[in-house]
């Protein structure tokens, strides 16, 4: 199948155009990461995430009342999968020190339901966790299954079991007393600490930025220099513009709940994949015409090949936004950043590899009057 086989744009003589359109989203990109920064997942911020799941429909401003002045820090409340979840983000990792003996108590309590002759010692006690030592494993084991079904997370090694009170335990005890009318549960609860944080923002970046230098590298033996720098430019450009429209979009849209986290990290290296897999097609056939049409103006051979490859690309790019656009409106919550880095990434992309990298390597030859030859 062949589209647009008789095309004669001029792209080259069309690149200011091209570099003012960039030029000017790389700006606003800038500017609104100023402005209104990157919203991070908890994967790089650290803290607590908990995801809950009611019976039936409510509102974000109903949990936002209900949680306000309750212990549980600065929180981040969006719905989740539907009308009827909701995802809290807390910065805590651990619930407040003043509130962990009241679920110890609890704790013990379901221990006595047991029997009253149960023995038991705390081995270990901290701010958020106690080990307990029971007399024999057996007797243990039934502790343990009793304060699961409490609901407490708990681990059991032979006659100990460690109890853990979570920012959930918590959670789970305010919205029981300010929400009697609507049952729920706890679908997930994920937790990062600081340092933990910290080393993944900075190895995602190391990772894009080896990527990217990876690229540079190889392409410089396989084309020559220029075509590598034009290449990898135009790839940094496509991650550029796509984290502002992440932050453009976070901020004006706050319920979409864009954010970077490791899946979002991993659409990225995707992208930038994806926009240097698009630019060396267009290369190759660059330097197809270079080899065959060696006196002819080095503009000529640029607008050729990308007319020639302008089927292949059109094809190839919508094929794969339409499979991506089905994953960003089905994927739900978990997969939308995730689909909205590949769907954006994938558009700009494939502006780049026609607007961006070729003009580039056709700058560079008339700067410096240099004829590219293979």
């Amino acid at each position: 199948m062949r589209l647009f086989s008789d095309l004669t744009i001029d792209y080259v003589n069309k690149r200011k155009i091209g570099y003012i359109i960039s030029g000017t989203l790389i700006l606003v990109s800038f500017i609104s990461f100023i402005l209104h920064g990157i919203e991070l997942g908890i994967d790089f911020k650290g803290g607590t995430e908990i995801a809950v799941k009611f019976e039936k429909p409510v509102s974000i401003s109903q949990i936002r009342t209900s949680l306000a002045n309750t212990g549980l820090g600065a929180l981040e409340i969006k719905t989740f999968g539907g009308e009827t979840g909701v995802l809290i983000r807390t910065e805590l990792q651990n619930v407040p020190q003043e509130v962990a003996p009241k679920f110890f108590k609890q704790i013990e309590e379901s221990f006595a339901k047991i029997s009253d002759s149960v023995k038991y010692s705390v081995a270990e006690k901290t701010e958020s966790s106690v080990i307990y030592l029971f007399a024999n494993d057996s007797l243990a084991s039934i502790a343990n299954d009793k304060a699961t079904l409490e609901g407490f997370q708990t681990s059991l090694e032979e006659n100990k079991i460690s109890v853990r009170v979570a920012i959930s335990d918590l959670l789970k005890e305010i919205l029981k007393d300010k929400i009697t009318d609507n049952t729920f549960k706890i679908q997930k609860e994920d937790l990062v600490g600081p340092k933990i944080g910290s080393e993944l923002k900075f190895n995602a970046i190391l990772a894009v930025s080896l990527a990217l230098l990876v690229i540079l590298i190889y392409l410089g033996f396989r084309f020559k220099l220029i075509f590598a720098v034009g290449a990898v430019i135009a790839a940094f450009h496509d991650v550029i513009i796509t984290l502002g429209a992440f932050s453009i979009i976070s901020f004006l849209f706050p319920t979409l709940s864009l954010e970077i986290s490791i899946s979002v990290i991993a659409a990225f290296l995707t992208l930038v994949g994806y926009s240097i897999n698009d630019t060396v097609i267009v290369f190759d056939r660059i330097r197809e015409y270079l080899k065959i049409h060696k006196t002819a103006p080095i503009e000529e051979n640029i607008n050729k090949a990308i007319n020639r490859t302008m089927s292949r690309t059109v094809i190839t790019s919508t094929t794969t936004l339409f499979t991506v656009f089905v994953l960003l409106l089905l994927g739900g919550e978990v997969l939308r950043a995730f689909a909205f880095t590949l769907f954006f990434g994938i558009v700009v992309g494939t502006y780049s590899s026609i607007f961006v990298a070729s003009a580039i390597v056709y700058d560079y030859s008339q700067k410096y009057k240099k004829k590219i030859e293979f």
